[in-house]
């Protein structure tokens, strides 16, 4: 008849949005990273680098949530955070060269 059916996500379902979510989440600072390399105008830029700090600490912490919940693995989480940090040293050693003497 007219029923209404229920789906009831899975461990992987649920694993694999949060995964995604977390992907997402890296995606917008990957932004910030590269909007700076863009405008390297102001090559040291406390306030940028104090937001970055701040979303990499947030990510960090969902990171840790997650895996602590069971949706993702530590190496899943470390993966994210490590091609985040490759992406940042990139920017620093675009940057620094830059600044000194300044």
């Amino acid at each position: 008849m007219g029923g209404c059916t229920l789906t009831i996500p899975t461990q992987t379902d649920l694993s694999q949005k949060a995964l995604r979510l977390l992907r997402e989440d890296a995606e917008k600072i990957e932004q910030l990273i590269a909007v700076q390399l863009d405008n390297l105008t102001l090559p040291k830029c406390p306030l940028y680098e104090e937001v970055l700090d701040t979303q990499m600490f947030g990510l960090s912490r969902e990171i840790d949530f997650a895996v602590r919940l069971g949706m993702i693995t530590r190496e899943q989480g470390q993966q994210i955070l490590h091609e985040l940090e490759r992406k940042l040293a990139h920017l620093y050693s675009t940057i620094l060269p830059s600044s000194v003497g300044e």
